[in-house]
């Protein structure tokens, strides 16, 4: 039975574990239909949170939600998406402005063209897709808006913050203008409970955790030789600086994991649901039995106390680099 959480003051009751759904976008491999039956079987699982994005295959991936909605009119699912950023550049940079991103026309034509490619009325979260908080000082974004908000066309609004950033961010939360972050959290990146989650927890701000299986490292199925796809983004992200130290850090949990009788991929879920302040998980899923593996972690609940603190052990601190988008 899938469990659910209150995401933050917009008072939606979320499942704990929803869907991310940036590999139906255009990661090699993805297949409309098998997606669509993955998406399905998703909700007949009782998730209803499923997040994409307009840089998703050019708004490809809104497509496939806008269509799981309204194959399925008597179920409540939310919806979010990501405005692209006008310099489309991931990820942001401190030198670059809201003007370089996210002036508010280009604000509102994205979310039409979102609107369009859903072919939805709204979208019940609209998150800027790169953040800078230097930004929460020019509010023409918030203005803009709180003006689509009052035509209902969006119901809340958010941020996905950089890889690695979680700092950067919680002046954003602190200013009241946003209602939910979204943000790298796993066995390994723990550092968003440093301030970004106590902010959220003051100001009853959703939490989105992203990338639970660190990009794939914590499925236990990568190796030092991993090779991608030609054009498949991996190949730039996994390089032999990030690749050789993830599989080193994910050999070292798979004997915890065998010594809890878990698999390395739940225990990495159920993780994340110790920290009371998420509101929901987003793993990628592509696959059907990607999806019956990880929404059977929301009934499993969270770790033990014991183990959820031997993994804490396990935290990485890293800092963007060239690779790391």
């Amino acid at each position: 039975m899938m469990k659910h959480r209150r995401f933050g003051r917009t008072g939606w009751m979320v499942s704990e574990v929803g869907y991310g759904m940036w590999g139906m976008g255009g990661w090699t491999g993805s297949e409309d239909e098998e997606s669509m039956a993955s998406l399905q079987a998703a909700v007949d699982l009782g998730c209803n949170f499923f997040d994409t994005a307009w840089g998703y295959g050019a708004g490809h991936s809104e497509g496939l939600l806008g269509r799981l909605v309204r194959q399925n009119p008597g179920v409540r699912l939310y919806t979010a998406t990501k405005i692209p950023p006008k310099n489309f550049k991931w990820p942001s940079r401190r030198e670059y402005t809201l003007d370089d991103c996210f002036p508010p026309d280009h604000i509102e034509e994205y979310i039409h063209r979102s609107l369009k490619n859903l072919d939805l009325p709204s979208v019940d979260l609209i998150q800027f897709h790169t953040w800078e908080d230097s930004w929460v000082k020019d509010d023409r974004w918030a203005k803009r808006l709180e003006e689509l908000k009052r035509q209902g066309l969006i119901g809340a609004v958010g941020i996905s913050i950089n890889r690695w950033e979680p700092w950067n961010g919680v002046d954003a939360v602190r200013s009241g203008l946003i209602d939910a972050v979204q943000v790298i959290y796993n066995i390994f990146d723990q550092n968003p409970e440093d301030e970004l989650f106590p902010a959220c927890a003051a100001h009853d701000v959703a939490v989105i955790a992203r990338v639970p299986f660190d990009e794939g490292t914590l499925t236990g199925n990568l190796t030092v030789d991993s090779t991608w796809p030609a054009g498949d983004w991996r190949n730039t992200y996994f390089v032999p600086e990030n690749l050789i130290p993830s599989v080193a850090r994910a050999d070292a949990l798979k004997p915890i994991a065998a010594d809890a009788g878990l698999t390395l991929p739940d225990m990495a879920m159920r993780f994340i649901l110790n920290h009371p302040t998420v509101s929901t998980i987003i793993p990628g899923m592509r696959r059907l039995r990607h999806v019956q593996v990880n929404l059977a972690t929301s009934e499993a609940g969270p770790l033990p106390a014991d183990l959820h603190a031997r993994l804490r052990a396990h935290r990485w601190d890293r800092h963007p680099t060239t690779w790391s988008q």
